[in-house]
């Protein structure tokens, strides 16, 4: 029997949260949950583009930098996990109201649902409104103790942090709280040098605005709120008063009265606009033409002082040629923050992190936190990067053990840098055992290591070592790229395996390997797709695929292969790589190659080196006659070292099909079966290449054709039981498969 439950009240909830709740109703009868609750009213918020809450929310990730697919999952999981509500035999006598949707369905509300719609309608009302809507829903489930709580908090969402960002607008000097206060943490900013320019900017005569560029997480907000305390302490720039921002909801709610209101407010001091390039660019503006007329008129105020935000790509899109801009305005780039002063920042970050994750954090955890960001994590500039990854680590210290089994269980509170570092291999993928190795016996052993993968090179593999580990330990320009390598020879002897294991072994994974086909880059214009078209070309604001990939991974191997194949223009870019260790994008932006190692592979000459009738002096000789003949010598002279590699040998060649077939063997064991193989049958199937002049490449087409093929077809056939051999041997002409 259904008990009685009341309705809850239409009054209560605004237009946009009732249809928030609608699709809400539809999700939970979708995950079978017979009741909403507030995950299921989350993930509904995410899921209808007019809530308000949604727009908040991907503004959190606009500005924090977090994946929103991945925060979109999170709150998924959270869902799904709600096992114990699915089902007709439900539990609902906590349920006491229930809400109609738009179809006159009765769907009941948990009781942390009717907390949340409670709480939100008293916000509401403390700020003058009659109805509870999704952003003060919101704002009550960040703090509720749920694990859609737990999804925003892992992104530094909180109802302190909700409310700062609807209300980021006034602090007027005479209302600012004095210094002594507030933490300490915030009376120093780090980055003084770059305080220090801002200021001077904005006591300069004629050109009062500021445009601050620089990429997303480098600082930009952080450099506006040091001016703003600056200026409540009264050691700002003559003049200015207060530092006032336009409120993101305001402006999605009425542009025209948000901008007008911001700077009727800014009056006598900073009207702050993030993301200024929104207001230009003509039609493709973001705001209607009168919106973007009235922040236009505050370049020409004398009453108040304009400092906007962009990234490269959006200043050189939308302002680079916007008159009032280029005539009003002064740009003042941001770069990354260094590692020291990234150190500084987390310390005035830490108290406020410890308050909100009930946990300790040493320096040597913030330093460490620091050195893995800048090192491995580099989809973020520092110092966003860092603080990213010092709340991965707090977040998942806090994490209930029920709902993360596999997390390390620690009965402290303090957070230290193997926490850091375990929270940088679940976001990098790279094996927490390369993060804390030891450098200097990691590149003292380097030859040994790379000769464990690559067979057959011993020379090659010695000149590489040889000159990383020169640049390794400072003895190279700091400027250039940490190596730069032509390596030679015919296909299919290790060339490109080589890179892979130097990435691999530099930067612990093989996706740190940045691959280009020279074939694509023949005609002229494609160096544009290398480095970025400028602005006001087809897909300029696409960006460079080699530019944008070293923006994403600055610390990796990057490898052109075939260079010989590319055009004369795309020599261009790399004497500028290899000389300055830097390349300027079409867009205006320097991209560093410092920390990058880049290996050429080129054929040319490999019909000598592969030919065994010439001593392997000889055909070195006539390789270097033949590169020398194709390359222009300002090419050959930037380059570290020409690397040779010579063909293999048939012993060679049966060492790398004993590497192949370890691989074959781990595909097995991953279905708990062996798999042995006959030395007969590994000479058979070294007998079918049928191209030795191709070295190594043929054979892993004879282990899909003969063993991996054959193989699929003889485990359909047979249920074999777990901890079963099959055994690989001759029989006749072909591989037999036989069950031991």
């Amino acid at each position: 029997m259904t008990p009685n439950r009341g309705t809850l009240s239409t009054k209560i909830p605004s237009q946009e949260l009732t249809q928030t709740l609608n699709q809400a109703a539809t999700l939970a009868k979708g995950n079978n949950i017979p009741l909403i609750t507030p995950e299921i009213l989350l993930l509904a918020m995410i899921k209808t583009p007019e809530a308000g809450a949604r727009q908040l929310l991907q503004q959190f990730s606009q500005e924090r930098g977090f994946n929103w697919g991945d925060f979109e999952r999170d709150v998924e999981r959270a869902v799904s996990d709600q096992r114990w509500l699915r089902g007709a035999n439900a539990d609902l006598k906590d349920a006491r109201f229930d809400f109609i949707t738009s179809a006159g369905e009765r769907v009941p509300l948990s009781e942390k649902m009717l907390i949340v719609l409670d709480e939100g309608l008293t916000l509401a009302n403390q700020q003058g409104q009659t109805e509870c809507g999704t952003i003060q829903a919101l704002t009550v489930m960040a703090g509720l103790g749920t694990r859609g709580e737990l999804a925003l908090r892992k992104r530094g969402i909180t109802p302190q942090a909700i409310q700062e960002e609807l209300n980021p607008a006034a602090v007027p000097i005479e209302q600012a709280v004095p210094a002594k206060n507030r933490p300490a943490a915030l009376a120093i900013y780090p980055r003084q040098d770059l305080l220090l320019k801002l200021v001077s900017r904005l006591t300069m005569a004629g050109k009062r605005h500021v445009i601050l560029v620089g990429s997303t997480g480098v600082g930009k907000r952080s450099l506006v709120l040091a001016l703003r305390q600056l200026i409540a302490e009264g050691k700002g720039p003559a003049g200015l008063k207060s530092v006032v921002q336009i409120s993101e909801p305001a402006l999605l709610a009425n542009p025209v009265e948000a901008v007008q209101g911001a700077v009727r407010q800014a009056q006598g001091g900073v009207l702050f606009v993030p993301d200024i390039a929104r207001f230009f660019g003509g039609l493709r503006a973001d705001f209607r033409e009168d919106a973007c007329n009235e922040l236009y008129k505050a370049f020409f105020s004398d009453t108040v002082t304009v400092i906007g935000t962009a990234t490269p790509e959006r200043f050189n899109e939308r302002l680079n040629k916007a008159t009032i801009v280029l005539e009003h305005s002064q740009v003042l780039q941001v770069p990354p923050a260094t590692q020291e002063e990234t150190i500084e920042i987390l310390k005035a970050q830490r108290p406020s992190l410890e308050a909100d994750y009930q946990l300790t954090i040493s320096e040597a955890t913030l330093a460490e936190a620091a050195r893995l960001a800048g090192r491995y994590y580099t989809v973020r500039p520092l110092p966003s990067g860092a603080v990213h990854l010092l709340h991965q680590a707090c977040a998942m210290m806090r994490m209930n053990p029920k709902m993360n089994p596999d997390a390390p269980v620690k009965n402290d509170n303090q957070l230290d840098p193997d926490d850091v570092m375990i929270a940088t291999s679940l976001l990098t993928g790279v094996p927490v055992t390369n993060l804390g190795a030891d450098e200097r016996d990691r590149y003292l052993n380097m030859f040994d290591h790379l000769r464990q993968r690559i067979i057959g090179q011993s020379e090659a593999i010695l000149a590489l070592s040889r000159a990383v580990k020169m640049a390794r330990v400072g003895l190279k320009d700091p400027k250039r790229p940490i190596g730069t390598f032509l390596f030679l020879g015919p296909t299919g002897v290790g060339k490109t395996e080589l890179a892979k294991a130097l990435a691999e072994f530099m930067f612990g994974t093989e996706e740190a390997l940045l691959t280009f086909d020279m074939s694509e880059f023949m005609d002229e214009s494609s160096v544009n797709r290398l480095i970025g078209s400028p602005p006001g070309y087809v897909d300029s604001q696409a960006g460079g695929q080699l530019t944008e990939a070293v923006k994403k991974r600055p610390y990796s191997v990057i490898l052109f292969d075939e260079v010989e194949k590319a055009s004369l223009k795309v020599f261009d870019v790399f004497l500028q790589v290899m000389d300055e260790g830097r390349l300027t994008s079409g867009q205006g932006e320097t991209v560093p190659f410092s920390e990058c190692v880049i290996i050429m592979t080129s054929n040319m000459g490999g019909r000598y080196l592969a030919d065994l009738q010439l001593s392997p002096e000889a055909a070195r000789e006539m390789a270097e006659a033949a590169v020398k003949e194709h390359f222009r010598p300002e090419f050959l002279n930037r380059l570290d070292e020409i690397i040779y590699f010579h063909s293999l040998s048939q012993d060679d060649l049966r060492q790398i099909l004993d590497l192949l077939l370890r691989k074959e063997e781990k595909l097995m064991a991953g279905r708990q079966l062996r798999l042995e193989m006959t030395e007969g049958a590994k000479n058979w199937l070294l007998n079918q290449n049928d191209h030795p002049e191709w070295g190594a490449r043929p054979l892993r087409r004879l282990i899909q054709k003969h063993i991996r093929e054959p193989m699929a077809d003889f485990l359909l056939k047979e249920d074999l039981p777990a901890g079963t051999t099959v055994k690989l041997q001759v029989k006749g002409k072909k591989l037999e498969f036989k069950k031991l």
